[in-house]
């Protein structure tokens, strides 16, 4: 039997955000991609923040989030280039780098594990 009108409890039930913290985890996770594909690691949360932010508990804020932080972690790589080419110093760069872009996302999928906002750590915001 299919509902014409609405109640306005049905109404707000269907257009209430549910919990998935699950899903925070697979999306912060998901930022791993970036050592299989190159641009894994941004496109699949993008995707999933824009499809589940307005549905998801705290998707806009953590989507928000490793958004600001792929595109930070792209721009310091395009940076250390020519600094590899010009100083040397590049290279460490470049490891830090790795380093921060392995970890992080493992931290921030605890955090959000634990309903925690992300670490912005090392993150330009280009997206508030």
């Amino acid at each position: 039997m299919e509902v014409i009108n609405p109640t306005p409890q049905q109404a707000e039930y269907t257009t209430a955000k549910r919990t998935d913290n699950q899903l925070l985890v697979i999306t912060h996770v998901s930022q791993l991609l970036t050592y299989v594909t190159g641009f894994g690691g941004l496109i699949v949360p993008l995707i999933l923040w824009l499809t589940q932010r307005d549905k998801v508990v705290g998707m806009d804020e953590h989507g928000k989030a490793i958004v600001n932080f792929q595109l930070t972690l792209i721009l310091l790589t395009i940076i250390s280039i020519p600094a590899i080419l010009l100083l040397g110093l590049g290279i460490l760069m470049l490891i830090f780098i790795g380093i921060v872009a392995f970890v992080l996302p493992i931290v921030n999928a605890v955090r959000a594990s634990n309903n925690e906002s992300p670490s912005l750590f090392m993150t330009i915001r280009f997206i508030s």
